[in-house]
């Protein structure tokens, strides 16, 4: 008999993991009567009121609920492509560590990426090499921004030096992080959202799009479902215009199927009620969080606290490789999962071999998140008993 290989950490060995069962027995009570209570599982009336619902809590007048943060991502690239017909090859800035489908459906769909390096203080644009990236690239035509780990970025700084440039966020993993209008996301020309299992509220799958413009959430919605023109809200001007199409199949733009089913938003609907305490919770850990490193800055460096921050995960970055190597070790011992910091540089990854920074660029603050950075897990579950012990295994490195 072959053996069967161990897994490097065991769930029944992981004293903290990245994030714990987030769907409590209420939920599963809410979606146990509707399944019981329903004949509709796909995009239908609780899908709506979710949208809404999560319009209400971002404060924008639009929210589209699709199949996952990855495909609000997609949808949002193809529908301002169209929208403003952007040629192919429109130059699109990014920044160099950030997740993987924030950078892919601008390669799909034929911009050019400059990559811009990234900060140590909020983790979006190094705002110096912004400016080198100005004089070379001028022409800019989306900044695709990321709020990393929950960190709100200085949009109107990008605004500011691309005044031409249309400004997308990407919001997946910082679910109620503040800018100057309140919540990110409520004053975006669109904004991307996650409920993948490990952020701030869980639909299992599942993410959302906002936006203030009403084209522009026109487009999607139909995008959204094939390209049909019964998902318009001018249908019926789109039946008059073409008379001899039947309505039912009438496509007015090219689509997808990226819809959500109607179990991801009764959990929605569940789960939002709890999402303001959640955040708090998170605030407070991080608080805690920035303490701790701020008492071992011989190790790592400083991260900076923010009431306007809504944290995903507690980041390590050490000063050597050595250290992160201990921390890994120390984790691991100690039961605590940790993962790289997002992706590290992305331009380091096989799929973007061939890519580089928008101007010449060395020891850049991705490479370092890539090669001495670590996260753990943060989550309304983390308790300050779990902190002291956080604490403990920092000082002992």
């Amino acid at each position: 008999m072959k053996k069967k290989n161990k897994k490097v950490m065991t769930d029944n060995l992981i004293k903290w993991p990245l994030m714990k069962d987030a769907i409590t027995p209420e939920d599963r009570l809410e979606l146990v009567n509707f399944i019981l209570n329903s004949d509709r599982y796909t995009n239908g009336r609780e899908v709506k009121r979710f949208e809404q619902a999560w319009a209400n809590w971002i404060g924008s007048d639009y929210a589209l609920m699709v199949s996952s943060g990855s495909t609000a991502n997609f949808l949002i690239v193809a529908a301002i492509m169209e929208k403003y017909r952007l040629p192919r090859g429109s130059k699109v800035l990014l920044p160099a560590c950030t997740w993987v489908t924030s950078v892919s459906p601008f390669i799909q769909l034929g911009f050019e990426p400059i990559f811009c390096d990234i900060n140590l203080k909020n983790f979006s644009f190094d705002l110096e090499h912004l400016k080198e990236i100005k004089k070379v690239h001028p022409d800019i035509a989306v900044i695709h921004v990321t709020h990393l780990l929950g960190f709100p970025a200085e949009n109107s700084l990008y605004q500011e030096m691309f005044p031409d440039a249309i400004v997308l966020d990407d919001v997946c993993e910082s679910h109620g992080c503040l800018d100057k209008y309140g919540r990110v996301g409520s004053n975006s020309v669109a904004a991307s959202f996650s409920f993948y299992f490990g952020h701030h509220m869980t639909t299992i799958e599942g993410g959302v799009i906002t936006t203030n413009d009403s084209e522009l959430y026109d487009l999607m919605k139909m995008k959204r479902s094939h390209g049909l023109a019964r998902e318009s809200v001018r249908s019926d001007y789109w039946a008059n215009m073409y008379p001899d199409i039947d309505p039912q199949f009438l496509f007015v733009t090219d689509g997808y199927n990226f819809r959500s089913t109607e179990l991801n938003a009764v959990l929605g609907l569940s789960q939002i009620t709890r999402l303001d305490d959640a955040i708090n919770i998170r605030k407070n850990n991080f608080y805690e969080f920035t303490e701790i490193v701020k008492d071992h800055l011989d190790k790592f460096e400083p991260i900076y606290y923010t009431p306007y921050n809504s944290n995903f995960a507690f980041p390590f970055i050490c000063h050597t490789r050595e250290i992160m190597l201990k921390m890994k070790s120390a984790f691991k011992n100690a039961g605590i999962e940790y993962r790289p910091i997002v992706g590290g540089n992305l331009l380091r990854q096989p799929f973007l071999r061939g890519y580089d920074f928008g101007t010449p660029r060395k020891n850049s603050n991705a490479d370092l998140l890539n090669d001495n950075g670590v996260y753990i897990g943060n989550s309304h579950f983390v308790t300050a008993k779990d902190m002291n012990w956080l604490r403990t295994i920092v000082e002992s490195i």
